[in-house]
């Protein structure tokens, strides 16, 4: 592309901008909600994916002994449980320190327990960590067969309700973002048609003179692509300072939640966002000049 061309289509996009800027100012505002939502719906997903993997990675087994084991009996459970594939260590918790764990966790409500007085009936106790959680419920099938076994648990239901959770809200994020970018679209391309309206009479000189449809359509692809740019940028700016308020809250009060570092991730989603304003503003343009360069 010639010097003097590049000038001419950097003419044309400042002024069909200046032109109708109450237009433009709508098609960025729109490109920004729109890119924002999907932004805040990305970075959630990311984030419950890292809690589903972080849980995952964290699974043990529980396995609850019946009472009245004898020490040997209990022995040989350990050793059969070693034995499995997979396991990476075994702790025996016996009934007394179960019970020492349950106040730790009840905090201020350990008072519940005093209805018990002397008698604890939780039971004594393994808890067993596998090597990979893909070995989890063979491991705990496993071990539920064994003599003198009562029950043994783990925490596979929890995550693969997460992971469920996970999966609405990226169908959900992708029906929204679906009707939000039809909307930006529907406003940049009304945006751009008013421009092109205006200019019908010079596109079709132009096309008489010999232009080429891509000499046309240029300055209207490049308008499209800085309506979507800007509104891209405003959108990256709002979620990095809303990501960063958010990131703040969590960790001053769920200190626990395995939240997804701002950094390198919010460099890689402004990145995204830029992009995808950029093709939103390109394809709005596109529709808008279909009809128009048919001369």
């Amino acid at each position: 592309m010639k010097l003097r061309t590049s000038e001419y289509f950097v003419q044309e996009v400042l002024r069909s901008l200046r032109r109708n800027n109450w237009m433009s100012f709508a098609s960025i505002g729109t490109v920004a909600v729109s890119l924002f939502v999907l932004g805040v719906f990305l970075l959630l997903v990311l984030n419950m994916n890292r809690m589903a993997s972080t849980l995952e990675s964290q699974v043990q087994i529980s396995v609850y002994l019946e009472d009245g084991l004898k020490e040997a009996d209990r022995k040989d459970i350990a050793t059969d449980i070693e034995a499995l594939q997979g396991i990476e260590s075994i702790t025996y918790v016996d009934k007394d320190e179960a019970k020492t764990r349950l106040e730790e966790r009840l905090g201020d409500q350990k008072y519940l327990l005093d209805a018990l007085g002397d008698k604890n009936p939780l039971p004594d106790s393994f808890e067993v960590v596998v090597k990979s959680p893909d070995l989890v419920e063979t491991a705990a099938t496993a071990i539920a067969r064994m003599d003198g076994v009562e029950e043994a648990k783990y925490g596979q239901d929890v995550i693969e309700h997460l992971f469920a959770i996970t999966r609405l809200i990226r169908v959900f994020g992708l029906v929204l973002m679906a009707l939000l970018a039809g909307a930006t679209l529907f406003i940049i391309s009304n945006t751009i048609r008013l421009t092109v309206f205006a200019r019908r009479k010079e596109i079709a000189i132009m096309k008489y003179v010999g232009a080429t449809d891509g000499f046309i359509r240029w300055p209207f692809l490049m308008e499209g692509m800085v309506l979507g740019f800007v509104g891209g940028i405003i959108a990256a700016i709002a979620l990095r300072s809303f990501y960063a308020a958010m990131a703040a809250k969590i960790t001053d009060t769920l200190t626990f939640f395995p939240l997804m570092p701002q950094y390198p991730a919010m460099n890689y989603i402004t990145v995204a966002l830029l992009l995808a304003g950029m093709a939103i503003g390109a394809l709005g343009a596109a529709v808008s000049l279909k009809r128009f360069l048919k001369v």
